[in-house]
């Protein structure tokens, strides 16, 4: 049964082999869950006692919903290849996972990753590239396929291309412009003459995401920052440190490439969290009466 599934997700669906494992997986466990019952029997009450179970054994909301969706599609082959009557997982949801604020940087440990020191070819481009990411608030995906020609130097601009290929103008800093003009010298020397990626490894190769990643990290570690530096971190810091600035949401939201502003409103919490800080720190009601 599972393998006439995987030809349907493979052959049929045109799913990628990744996603084929994964889907395979969640059908698995739920063959597993179901011991000696049937799969073509398992009904409603089943499905939600077997998400209980999970839920229980700590799996979280997201990766529910996820299982869900893979035994949903499981179902539906069942239904069509193999005569089952209805799709018992049909109205079930996930358990809600509890929302958490995205990670970001002070400024002042924003200031301190970037005062990257040194001229060797790689200090050079790290310092462009992180300066870049905070400056514009851009994923990881967009700032690894940066061509040459995405930069406009005299507007100070860059071009992205973000999520369903649609682009985007977002304005880059006087710190960002200046590291990236100082690449861009050391670029000219690595670069094969039709290579157009912007940030390249030391043999003129484009760099990939995971790289990227793995320098952030090390940069994090050697400037001494107490969290894990990650890349959507710079993208968080971004965003929340121009809302407290600006406080101009539409404008955030526009910067960052998002779709819908309910999205963008993750970082007013976190602005409001920096005003809370404030006030707690400077507001003579705020103290506790030890503190008087």
């Amino acid at each position: 049964m599972l393998q006439g599934y995987r030809s349907h997700l493979r052959d049929e669906k045109r799913l990628s082999p990744l996603t084929c494992e994964n889907y395979l997986r969640d059908a698995g466990a739920l063959f597993r869950l179901a011991g000696e019952i049937p799969v073509a029997e398992i009904d409603p009450r089943q499905v939600r006692r077997f998400i209980a179970s999970l839920h229980a054994g700590g799996l979280g909301g997201r990766s529910l919903a996820r299982m869900l969706s893979a035994w949903r599609s499981f179902f539906n082959y069942l239904i069509r290849e193999h005569g089952c009557q209805a799709n018992p997982v049909n109205g079930i949801r996930a358990p809600k996972s509890p929302k958490t604020l995205p990670e970001a940087l002070s400024p002042d440990d924003a200031g301190r990753l970037l005062s990257i020191q040194g001229g060797d070819d790689l200090a050079v481009r790290d310092r462009a590239m992180f300066e870049l990411f905070y400056s514009s608030g851009l994923r990881l995906s967009e700032l690894a396929k940066l061509e040459l020609g995405d930069i406009d130097f005299s507007e100070a601009l860059v071009r992205v291309t973000g999520k369903g290929n649609k682009t985007r103008m977002v304005p880059v800093g006087r710190m960002a412009i200046d590291a990236l003009g100082k690449w861009l010298e050391k670029r000219r020397e690595l670069a094969a003459e039709q290579e157009k990626i912007l940030f390249l490894g030391k043999k003129g190769n484009p760099l990939s995401q995971r790289a990227i990643q793995y320098r952030l990290e090390q940069w994090g570690v050697k400037q001494g920052i107490p969290q894990h530096v990650h890349p959507h971190m710079l993208r968080h810091s971004f965003a929340s440190h121009v809302l407290q600035s600006s406080g101009d949401l539409r404008a955030v939201q526009e910067m960052l490439g998002h779709a819908s502003i309910s999205t963008t409103q993750v970082y007013t919490h976190l602005d409001f969290q920096h005003l809370s800080k404030i006030y707690d720190a400077a507001h003579p009601r705020a103290k506790k009466k030890d503190e008087s």
